[in-house]
């Protein structure tokens, strides 16, 4: 009996490529950050942390712990696990700070009595919002950015949404130059300062208005607290 053609044989799928060695970023920056930021919520005055007042930083200390313990060494895991906790740790330190300067800026608009004759504590407050929010800005354009940093540490020159100067004058960086946390830092710094983009521009719209986000929340936050401070002072 005549049997039929032979099945073309399927190859299997080809793995995923491995990182390249001495790729990636390392944890240190990133989770000194959230740790100084889990330590400026602690603090603030206790109306305006997170009650009780434990829970933020043992929840982003456990979530960093177990992301550094999932991806060791460098950055450059990519698993959809590890992902979503970053996003999630980012998030937490989001809330809690907007809850702090929610209720500050409430305070400063309707309560005539708020710190009273301590303008020192107030600037102090407000200095601590707004330092956080720099963090926690920083940290989301780190994490989005080309797919997050351990996208970058495969596909480093993927879909940037981001332009840094280094990417312009190519004559000045190494050929391998790539964005890491301290970019991303400096950029969200900037634009709460300057309230502009500066020397980096953002090429897509969810960065265009992340930057306009950070920008309203520091200039809010510092006019009021400035202007509270000054006719305290008066």
């Amino acid at each position: 009996m005549a049997s039929g053609p032979n099945p073309v044989p399927v190859p299997p799928p080809a793995p995923a490529p491995a990182p390249v060695a001495g790729r990636g970023e390392h944890w240190w920056p990133v989770a000194l950050a959230i740790l100084t930021a889990a330590s400026l919520h602690v603090a603030l005055p206790a109306r305006y942390r997170v009650s009780p007042t434990w829970v933020v930083p043992v929840v982003l200390f456990v979530l960093l712990a177990a992301l550094i313990i999932g991806d060791p060494g460098r950055i450059d895991r990519q698993k959809p696990w590890l992902r979503i906790t970053t996003s999630v740790v980012i998030a937490a330190l989001t809330l809690a700070n907007l809850f702090a300067g929610t209720r500050l800026v409430a305070d400063i608009l309707t309560d005539n009595n708020v710190f009273a004759d301590n303008a020192v504590a107030l600037l102090a407050t407000g200095g601590v919002v707004w330092v956080t929010n720099v963090i926690a800005f920083g940290l989301w354009f780190w994490d989005l950015d080309r797919g997050g940093a351990a996208a970058r540490a495969h596909h480093p020159y993927a879909n940037p949404a981001l332009v840094f100067p280094e990417m312009l004058h190519t004559d000045y960086v190494p050929s391998t130059w790539v964005p890491i946390f301290a970019d991303y830092l400096v950029l969200a710094f900037w634009t709460a300062t300057a309230f502009s983009p500066t020397d980096i521009s953002a090429i897509r719209r969810w960065a265009k208005l992340l930057m306009m986000t950070e920008a309203v929340a520091s200039l809010g936050v510092g006019a009021l607290v400035i202007a509270r401070a000054v006719n305290i002072l008066k």
